[in-house]
């Protein structure tokens, strides 16, 4: 135990003075920031207003740009100490590789998730300052959503990072991996659906395979209970799961692919060349 906290505090030390943390930090931090100048809390979009607003925007921010930050920075991770014979040297020390190799995933994933919680605190107190509405319930869930997210794309960059053996196939990896769960399999979906040859059920269960679109629809159906801006498949997804089960498996199904994934990275780098 003493061993997995020593890799732990290293590598958390060592990332937060890396110029990738604070250009992540400045990023939500800077986004609450501007939403605030922008009078974004002050707006009105589907009834919604003042802090639950900026929350609904924040979120949405979240969907397109936090899961490429997570796979970028993760994936050098592993691969990268390997490169640079840094892993060589943690294993000539008395340090057992699951040591090492969850105490990576647990650094990274306080190194994830403190900027975009501190930028959500940052927002309730920005917004008790002003005398706005806190939906705590909306906040707290909302919270819960961002640590599965981040905790399912981490343990994708960290499956990746042992997979590959340069860092450089690592990013091409993630970045082709973020296109599709972001944009081709909203197209191919459409597609099906357009030339019917799949139920709406069939096109429904494989897009909530997606955990991206998993995360946008939790999102939504805290301010939308009906999830009227899904069209049809609203339906589908309420007669099925019901609205406190589809949030319980918005949480549920991205903190089981990322254990799936970090449990799969961990057995590729006990079974692969270390050095």
């Amino acid at each position: 135990m003493n061993t997995f906290l020593l890799v732990t505090l290293a590598d958390f030390r060592e990332s937060v003075r890396a110029k990738w943390f604070l250009m992540y930090f400045l990023i939500f931090g800077g986004a609450v920031v501007l939403l605030f100048v922008l009078g974004i809390t002050e707006s009105r979009v589907m009834g919604f207003t003042g802090l639950s607003r900026l929350l609904i925007t924040y979120i949405q921010l979240c969907v397109a740009i936090l899961p490429i930050l997570i796979l970028i920075s993760t994936v050098r991770s592993v691969v990268g100490d390997r490169e640079s014979n840094i892993l060589e040297y943690f294993l000539s020390m008395p340090i057992s590789l699951t040591a090492y190799f969850w105490g990576k995933i647990l650094s990274r994933f306080f190194l994830i998730f403190i900027p975009i919680s501190t930028a959500l605190l940052g927002a309730v107190i920005w917004g008790m300052a002003k005398g706005l509405a806190i939906p705590w319930q909306i906040g707290g869930y909302y919270s819960i959503l961002l640590g599965t997210l981040s905790w399912c794309f981490l343990g994708i960059g960290m499956f990746i990072s042992t997979l590959v053996k340069k860092q450089e196939w690592g990013l091409g990896l993630s970045i082709l991996i973020w296109l599709v769960l972001l944009l081709f399999i909203d197209v191919i979906l459409i597609g099906l659906m357009l030339q019917q040859q799949l139920m709406e059920s069939v096109i429904v269960a494989i897009s909530l395979l997606n955990p991206i679109m998993v995360f946008r629809t939790g999102a939504v159906l805290l301010f939308d209970p009906e999830l009227t801006s899904l069209g049809p498949a609203s339906y589908v997804i309420l007669d099925n799961m019901g609205y406190g089960g589809f949030l319980a498996y918005t949480i549920l199904y991205p903190l089981s692919l990322g254990w799936i994934f970090s449990w799969l990275g961990f057995s590729r780098f006990k079974k692969g060349d270390l050095v």
